[in-house]
């Protein structure tokens, strides 16, 4: 029997939603194990004064198997 656990994880990227995905599961995966899935939770931008996307954050729920 596999118990699996989700931990939240936020991330960002200058260039696109997908950027910060991969970065938050990659900066992740440095000491999670096991990891088999992920839902973006949220996804919310930052901008500058002329309304232009700076910055784009996501909030990540990882799923991972505990052994």
């Amino acid at each position: 029997m596999s118990i699996a656990k989700i931990i939240e994880v936020n991330a960002s990227s200058k260039t696109s939603v997908e950027d910060a995905v991969k970065s938050g599961l990659k900066k992740t995966a440095e000491t999670v194990k096991g990891i088999k899935g992920a839902w973006v939770n949220e996804i919310k931008v930052v901008t500058d004064d002329g309304g232009n996307i700076t910055e784009w954050r996501v909030n990540l729920r990882i799923s991972f198997v505990v052994e």
